[in-house]
């Protein structure tokens, strides 16, 4: 049952595949627990986290065995693997006795216990204590599974520093919402943000920026102070187990061979012209990775061996994007490269540069993705492109049999402002070009909203005064987040607009509950002053 007895009484986001509400409720009682077979326990351990939460009180999780015979509880149990599932699906049954979620995979599992999160909506107002409050979920029956595998966001913490809990705060309202990608940009011309042990200069020099009042920083104590910041591998060893748990996939970005001038002011060896360099302080700068030069791809190799300790990850981003070609223009090592590799042009050296990378990525059991650039000049064989500046690139990539993430500009990046991209265009986007021929389709692997810190932080900036806080970045993120969460899992045929706008509103009210920022925005709420 879909439609509007499904928003008036379940507001969950994304929507499920198939939904059949049914008659009653359930009342959760003092003595409700989670009874989770062996292999979910750690499932229903983090239920339970969420779950107290939002109820205030206590709540246990008890290991499900053949014997046990629970009554009034939530009981996860693994099911069979089969095609209406696949990896990540999952049923979730509610009768007035209790809940039962099967799934064939902890991440079904998972993934069914946000579900009954959403079901579990608090009835109080905000001051209200939640522990007064009498908890129901309706009796429902619902079968879901994702359209996509990749449900992704980029966090850009390259041009502004995230400290460890935000990231993680992140990653939780990512899960929430059945997002399985944290694809996280960490280093730039602005910031380099990973500890490499084997190149300290890397954080000791490329972490940091002078504190001048310009587009991307000003903090308060004078122009002396330094801005920035780095992950130790500690902390990204925590973050990505606090992920994975979490079934979201972290994928590095390490940015190459343009936007590396954090790298030069650190090791000035690596570019054309020997520095010496300043980190970056407005946008794209001439200064590169000389591509002429062995040593540059020693140096990266090495990086790169770090980063794959560090990310479990399937893949590894190299960026590949707006990368200026006048110093290799001018550059004796490069026109050798260009002349011994039979080259063409500047273009066909950065194709080298990037199929060079790719083996390297290779070599250490990864896959290279980049941005749409990569695919000027010719395109490794094994890479993946997500496609930014439109969807052309990302069309003639499936066309060309390589994966593709899709990510235009127009409906996906979250920095844009909500005059130029509203929740409702965000919503509206369809993933799979209607241009692109079927057995071609399933070369898209899904969907990634983006979240830059550069124009965000000069409008704050201008705006305030001050330096971009987290309020600042959840207002671009929700409630434009929630629309591509719903694009990436539902099915095309269940998405409708005036009913996720009616749900988004509850969700925005949840948000704000636990302490997210939701921007106003007038394709959603009618009055953008309308009271919360």
């Amino acid at each position: 049952m879909l439609g509007e007895a499904f928003a008036a009484a379940v507001d969950v986001i994304p929507r499920p595949s198939l939904c059949e509400l049914r008659d009653g409720r359930l009342s959760v009682a003092g003595g409700m627990a989670i009874r989770a077979e062996a292999s979910l326990r750690e499932t229903g351990r983090l239920l339970a986290d969420a779950l107290e939460k939002v109820t205030q009180r206590p709540w246990s999780v008890a290991t499900l065995s053949d014997e046990t015979r629970p009554n009034g509880d939530i009981v996860l149990r693994k099911t069979a693997a089969s095609a209406e599932l696949g990896d990540e699906g999952y049923r979730l049954d509610v009768t007035a006795d209790g809940v039962t979620i099967e799934a064939s995979t902890p991440a079904g599992a998972f993934y069914g216990c946000q579900t009954l999160r959403q079901l579990f909506a608090p009835v109080a107002d905000p001051p209200k204590a939640h522990s007064k409050t009498a908890w129901t979920i309706p009796c429902i029956h619902i079968v879901d599974r994702p359209r996509f595998a990749w449900r992704g966001m980029m966090l850009d913490s390259a041009r502004h520093f995230q400290d460890k809990a935000t990231v993680e705060r992140y990653i939780d309202l990512l899960a929430c919402y059945k997002m399985n990608r944290l694809h996280w940009h960490l280093t730039d011309d602005q910031g380099w943000r990973v500890e490499i042990k084997k190149y300290p200069r890397l954080t000791e020099v490329g972490a940091w920026r002078p504190n001048r009042n310009a587009e991307l920083n000003r903090l308060p104590g004078g122009a002396d102070e330094r801005y920035g910041g780095f992950y130790t591998q500690d902390d990204l060893r925590e973050i990505v187990a606090y992920a994975a748990a979490r079934n979201v996939t972290i994928v590095p970005e390490i940015e190459m061979p343009g936007h590396c001038l954090a790298m030069l002011a650190a090791y000035p060896e690596l570019s054309c012209t020997g520095g010496s360099f300043t980190l970056g302080k407005t946008w794209i700068y001439q200064d590169v990775c000389c591509a002429g030069n062995d040593r540059v791809f020693e140096f990266l190799d090495d990086v790169l061996t770090e980063v794959a300790g560090l990310f479990p990850s399937p893949w590894i981003h190299v960026g590949g994007d707006e990368c200026p070609k006048n110093r290799w223009r001018q550059c004796p090592k490069c026109h050798a490269r260009i002349q011994r590799e039979g080259l063409r042009d500047e273009s066909e050296l950065q194709s080298y540069f990037i199929r060079r990378m790719a083996k390297i990525v290779e070599a250490k059991g990864r896959r290279l993705i980049g941005w749409d650039e990569i695919l000027e000049g010719g395109l490794a064989p094994s890479a993946t492109v997500q496609s930014w500046r439109g969807t052309s690139g990302g069309l003639a990539a499936a066309r060309a049999g390589h994966d593709v993430i899709m990510s235009p500009g127009s409906h996906c990046y979250l920095d844009h402002s909500y005059q130029a991209l509203t929740t409702k265009k965000s919503y509206s986007y369809e993933p799979i070009p209607p241009q692109l021929e079927p057995d071609r389709a399933s070369h898209v692997l899904g969907i990634e909203g983006c979240m830059w810190l550069g124009n965000v932080s000069k409008r704050y900036l201008l705006r305030t005064g001050q330096v971009l806080p987290t309020a600042g970045i959840d207002v671009q993120v929700f409630p434009r987040l929630l629309a591509l969460a719903e694009v990436g899992w539902s099915p095309k045929d269940n998405r409708d607009w005036a009913d996720f706008k009616g749900r988004v509103r509850e969700q925005a009210r949840q948000l704000e509950l636990r302490g997210v920022s939701v921007a106003r925005d007038v394709t959603v709420w009618d009055d953008p002053t309308e009271p919360k």
